[in-house]
């Protein structure tokens, strides 16, 4: 009988998880969905804050931030790439990009 290992959680280090600017105010904590996988953020009264990003099977995870207010996952495989985009501006937000190639 084979096993099968869940995906680990992958939290980069370039992303704001340590939680400065999260800790107080925003609407909280939030699961966004795709075809590549789940990123569960916090948002702040300072900014957006990964909590994980989990990668469905056949996917990586990798997270940018620029600035405390805009956190990008993206969960990459061989044809399918879903980026994931949290923001504190205007207010409280995601959006989710499906390409497919």
């Amino acid at each position: 009988m084979a096993r099968t290992t869940p995906p680990t959680p992958e939290e980069p280090s370039d992303a704001n998880s340590g939680g400065e600017g999260c800790e107080e105010g925003g609407s909280g904590v939030h699961t966004i969905t795709s075809q590549g996988g789940n990123a569960t953020v916090r948002y702040g009264s300072g900014g957006v804050c990964l909590i994980s990003a989990v990668p469905n099977q056949g996917f990586t995870a990798s997270t940018t931030q620029s600035a405390p207010d805009t956190l990008t996952v993206t969960f990459a495989g061989d044809r399918h790439r879903s980026e994931i985009t949290a923001s504190t501006v205007p207010s409280d937000r995601a959006s989710v990009r499906e390409t497919s190639f």
